[in-house]
């Protein structure tokens, strides 16, 4: 009984984000959570562009909590508003390479991935992974990964790394697109760093060899 609870709430928590993505569209959306709380049901929307959410929210606020009630069964929705910044956001990326395969096609897809890819290094991202599934540059689907740095995918360091996925609708076909990242400062357990005065003592070590060998010419 409390696992088919679980499995509706999950399952309405779903489709609520499903219907708000829809109503203001790709790209602008970056999660959507339901906090539940003694007067009612808490909306929490996060975004990259809280002004423009907002804007959009106020044209059809009246609209939005009417379909909230009626469809999903929620008795006092409450909305509220999260600004997070785009940088390291995999959603904003996923939906940001939607944008530009709808736009300029799938034959592009190489260009744009690696430019995603160029702007989370230069950001400082320690790893980062787009792989995209379709119809991209042949008439039979076919999945492309491109990849830098850091980015484990198994034991507790894999709870480090940020996801999502989006759709891409194009002319040839539904291209897939998944996006996982570590974001820049992540402290990462099982890597190991050389404190500065080991590094110190390596280098002197080397200066020394160096010195040995010119010496051992003479």
């Amino acid at each position: 009984m409390i696992e088919k609870k679980f499995v509706e709430a999950k399952k309405q928590e779903l489709e609520v984000k499903e219907f708000i993505k829809n109503i203001f569209g790709k790209g602008k959306i970056s999660e959507v959570k339901i906090e539940r709380t003694p007067i009612g049901e808490k909306i929490v929307i996060t975004t990259t562009r809280k002004g423009v959410v907002l804007g959009q929210l106020g044209e059809s606020m009246q609209t939005i909590m009417n379909n909230l009630k009626k469809k999903f069964g929620l008795e006092n929705p409450q909305i509220e508003i999260q600004e997070i910044d785009a940088e390291f956001d995999p959603q904003t990326i996923a939906d940001r390479i939607a944008l530009a395969l709808e736009r300029f096609g799938p034959l592009a897809f190489k260009l744009i991935a690696y430019r995603e890819l160029e702007k989370l290094a230069k950001a400082g991202a320690l790893g980062a992974e787009i792989r995209l599934s379709g119809k991209l540059p042949s008439e039979r689907a076919k999945s492309w990964l491109f990849k830098f740095g850091y980015l484990k995918k198994t034991g507790e360091t894999r709870y480090i790394v940020k996801s999502a996925r989006a759709v891409a609708e194009t002319k040839p076909g539904v291209v897939g697109i998944k996006v996982a990242l570590v974001p820049k400062g992540t402290k990462i357990p099982d890597k190991i760093e050389i404190k500065q005065e080991l590094k110190k003592i390596r280098e002197k070590i080397e200066e020394l060899k160096k010195e040995e060998n010119g010496d051992n010419k003479k």
